[in-house]
């Protein structure tokens, strides 16, 4: 009975190993939002050459074109770190300890992860930023507002996410 209870025990352990393909599909997921957001930054970039070209009024259209993509660029590399830290913390949490980032001198600690609650919070960090970026994408769209209460409406937004941001640092503290 006890060699029974062994050898389950030992292949309850090892199914762990499971989460190896999350971490692979989190990695290339990762590499090929950070490969199309580079992509489109670099069309951005291209189409910002005849910008000096322009008269004024192309120009305005064009600053808020490109405020918007720049907006959403740095949404995809978000999304992108998200999916890249998701990876390294569960094949820390589940494999095994990545030894290179317990010995290296550049300050990764973002990327050392110690328990799932760890990896939890630092994912929900980025996500905040990824929302932070979200709505600031869609405030640039408002042109004008329709009434008074539209603006009290925009003002509560801006007031929660000031509130969100200083209760997530405020955890980093305890």
């Amino acid at each position: 009975m006890k060699a029974l209870e062994r050898i389950f025990e030992s292949l309850l352990w090892n199914s762990r190993f499971v989460v190896i393909f999350a971490v692979i599909a989190c990695l290339f997921a990762s590499f090929g939002i950070f490969y199309m957001t580079t992509v489109d930054a670099w069309s951005m970039l291209s189409h910002l050459i005849s910008y000096a070209s322009l008269d004024e009024a192309s120009r305005l259209s064009e600053r808020g074109t490109a405020i918007t993509h720049v907006v959403e660029i740095i949404d995809g590399y978000l999304l992108a770190t998200v999916l890249l830290i998701f990876s390294l913390g569960l094949y820390e949490l589940f494999i095994s300890k990545i030894e290179q980032a317990q010995h290296s001198e550049h300050s990764m600690k973002v990327l050392v992860i110690d328990s799932l609650d760890d990896l939890k919070a630092r994912l929900a960090k980025v996500i905040l930023m990824i929302l932070i970026v979200r709505f600031f994408e869609l405030a640039l769209n408002i042109h004008s507002f329709q009434s008074g209460l539209d603006m009290v409406y925009f003002s509560g937004s801006v007031a929660l996410i000031g509130l969100a941001l200083y209760l997530s640092h405020a955890g980093e503290k305890h």
